[in-house]
């Protein structure tokens, strides 16, 4: 990406880490494998809407059917703001707090979005696809480690265009 199409993406973050769907995909699926032995789960919690893709693969693998949302907000192209609280979990799920419900997210970056979860629903096991050291401690489960000067575009983020050799800039 360049000029115009590259996002607002905050200078702390040194290097990209472009993820496709497929990968995406094997990720999500690693996780479910991972998750398969920490049940019994008896909800998803997806966390709109990055957690949303890998929390439907992780559904199917693991044959849950029941599967709700929260919808939270704290990035906005690249740059962490104020967490907003869109949409909560349905009222029984913050009356068990979380107990048998498993939290899908795509990333924990610094945690700021999974901290508030886990002060929703403290029973609740939290997975998540990548994760960085900051966030980390905010994850039970997650497949990918990646360093906190990592932007990771996800592939609901990016598209197919024309990439110059290195050795041209690219």
């Amino acid at each position: 990406m360049t000029g115009k199409d590259e996002p607002n993406i905050d200078p702390k973050y040194q290097k990209g880490f472009p993820v496709s769907w497929e990968q995406f995909h094997r990720d999500s699926k690693a996780l479910a494998w991972r998750l398969a032995e920490k049940g019994p789960f008896e909800v998803v919690l997806a966390i709109a809407r990055g957690g949303l893709v890998p929390a439907a693969v992780v559904a199917r693998e693991l044959n849950l059917r029941n599967i709700e949302t929260i919808c939270l907000m704290s990035y906005d192209y690249g740059v962490q703001g104020e967490m907003q609280v869109i949409r909560e979990p349905s009222a029984d799920l913050m009356a068990n707090k979380g107990r048998g419900a498993l939290v899908v997210d795509d990333l924990s970056d610094t945690g700021k979005t999974l901290r508030l979860v886990r002060e929703m629903l403290p029973e609740a096991h939290v997975a998540t696809v990548y994760v960085k050291p900051q966030g980390a401690d905010q994850v039970d489960t997650f497949v990918t480690e990646v360093s906190q000067d990592t932007w990771i575009y996800l592939p609901w983020d990016l598209t197919l265009q024309f990439a110059p050799p290195i050795r041209e800039g690219g």
